[in-house]
């Protein structure tokens, strides 16, 4: 009797201390992504932006272009985010000297990728302090449509696949967008069932589309279906999916779309046209909530938030006079604020 209770209890010690050697190895990461509004280099490619061209009577100079780098540096430092997936990066040039920048203001991204096959005005990247093992640029059915950039990240021996978005603007109806929609579900139905990824960046789409788009003529040119609600399917009938059902299911058919997690006067990181929109998302996959790989660290979905990102009660924008399309006077940071959540190693 005394020899199987010792027994026991050697059996219950030894459990305990490899679980508490993996809770040591587990390692928690953040993830975020911002809308940087427009960082463009000094070289004349051909597709900038006519208030981007260098040294034009808009002012885009080099001192212009190193105040833009080091306000963008100093939001990106405080995110304190291991990975970050940008927007409107205009060239691998412009994305390495923001990597520079923050590495002298010592944060580290050594790995970076950039969707530049296209020449497209701006971009989507990516800056990470995890090894990037594949990347590749997803194309969308129109010949001005910006690449979704796909990159897999090792993160301690596991993979994790993050989808960089930045949709056709609201300046379109949503027929653009549900081209980019649809080439990122044809990727996504391409990956085993319990992969584990995420979808981000700006998609230029509220994330309850479907019940805002019946608003709007100018944008519902499809009957009311959505790109980001109907084919990424967020939505199952007229219901918003929840984590629940997202985690029950066999296959990746639907996805939870994390703005879910905060009150619904939370529930924004865009201003336009004088509302609160929530177009920057974090939408994950059901393998995140399944035992195995990486985990979706429940609840801690959040918009990055500081003073400093915000003036005269809206975001505190990259600042151009004439209000917004004079010349460039310096001050500011973006049009979007920064969004993050935490994952982990440990199922």
């Amino acid at each position: 009797m005394l020899t199987r209770l010792i027994i026991k209890i050697l059996i219950a010690s030894t459990l305990l201390f490899f679980g508490f050697l993996t809770s040591i190895e587990a390692v928690t990461f953040k993830i975020a992504s911002y809308n940087v509004e427009n960082l463009f280099d000094l070289d004349r490619d051909g597709t900038e932006y006519s208030a981007y061209l260098p040294y034009n009577h808009y002012g885009w100079t080099k001192k212009m272009l190193d105040k833009k780098i080091s306000n963008l540096a100093r939001v990106i430092k405080g995110l304190n985010a291991e990975v970050v997936a940008l927007q409107e990066i205009e060239s691998r040039k412009a994305l390495i000297l923001l990597v520079e920048r923050l590495k002298h203001n010592a944060v580290n991204y050594p790995y970076y990728k950039i969707a530049a096959a296209k020449p497209t005005s701006v971009k989507c990247a990516v800056i990470s302090k995890f090894p990037i093992i594949n990347k590749k640029e997803i194309k969308v059915d129109n010949d001005s449509a910006r690449n979704i950039l796909k990159i897999t990240l090792n993160i301690e021996g596991a993979p994790f696949i993050v989808f960089v978005n930045h949709w056709k603007s609201r300046r379109g109806p949503e027929s653009c967008r549900i081209k980019y929609a649809k080439a990122l579900k044809k990727e996504i139905d391409r990956l085993p069932a319990d992969s584990d990824f995420i979808l981000t960046g700006d998609f230029n789409s509220c994330y309850n589309e479907y019940r805002t788009i019946k608003y709007s003529k100018k944008l519902n040119d499809t009957k009311g279906v959505t790109g980001i609600n109907h084919i990424l399917m967020t939505i199952k009938g007229s219901d918003m999916v929840n984590e629940k059902f997202v985690r029950k299911q066999k296959e990746n058919e639907y996805l939870y779309n994390l703005w879910l997690e905060l009150g619904k006067g939370k529930r924004w990181s865009y201003i336009f046209a004088g509302k609160k929109r929530s177009f920057d998302h974090m939408i994950i996959s059901k393998g995140l909530y399944d035992n195995k790989g990486i985990a979706y660290i429940d609840n801690s979905f959040d918009r990055f938030t500081p003073g400093y990102l915000f003036y005269k009660k809206g975001i505190y924008r990259w600042q151009r006079a004439e209000r917004g399309k004079g010349r460039h006077l310096g001050k500011g940071y973006s049009d979007h604020l920064p969004i993050f959540a935490y994952f982990s190693t440990r199922p």
